[in-house]
């Protein structure tokens, strides 16, 4: 039995394909250490999921069904896979050592990545209190935009496997 509501969300004007994926600086955690980092220092095609912040049940959902798929290693080790929420450094690397996973996470607590991105939710009954919606955005080499996915309604999830079959083009 679902305990929550399914919410749908307004349409969101987000990056589309074919267009420059948005250059943004924040801190990059990881499982050792985090640092500013810009977007276009990340070499190479990118996955950028947006996600809801640590501990929401969405994004432990999501970040668990990537690290089992493997996204960015194995057949798919030609991407990088990096992630962005509200959550801060100190959440993120909590976050990262709970679930296991080598991935690295921007952190974006004002939701400007979020907002360049067309992808902030404003959460109901919270003033001011602002998230990222669930997205997936692969990019090219040159960082334009090959397959974009925002989520529609609250929760939602992307298709993994149209994802999977987008990051085999790249």
């Amino acid at each position: 039995m679902v305990d929550f509501d399914v919410v749908e969300l307004p349409e969101a004007d987000h990056v589309a394909e074919g267009e420059a994926a948005p250059d943004f600086t924040r801190p990059l955690v990881g499982e050792e250490y985090w640092t500013d980092t810009a977007l276009s220092d990340i070499d190479g095609p990118v996955a950028l999921v947006f996600f809801p912040m640590d501990g929401a049940f969405p994004a432990t959902y999501i970040w668990n069904e990537i690290r089992d798929r493997e996204w960015g290693r194995g057949p798919s080790d030609h991407v990088t896979v990096v992630g962005v929420s509200v959550s801060t450094p100190y959440e993120h690397k909590t976050f990262l050592e709970e679930r296991g996973m080598d991935y690295e996470l921007f952190s974006d607590p004002g939701a400007g990545v979020a907002e360049l991105y067309g992808v902030v939710h404003d959460l109901d009954g919270m003033t001011g209190v602002r998230e990222h919606r669930p997205a997936v955005f692969l990019l090219d080499d040159e960082h334009a935009v090959e397959y974009a996915w925002v989520a529609s309604e609250w929760p939602d999830f992307p298709d993994y496997d149209e994802v999977e079959s987008h990051i085999e083009r790249l």
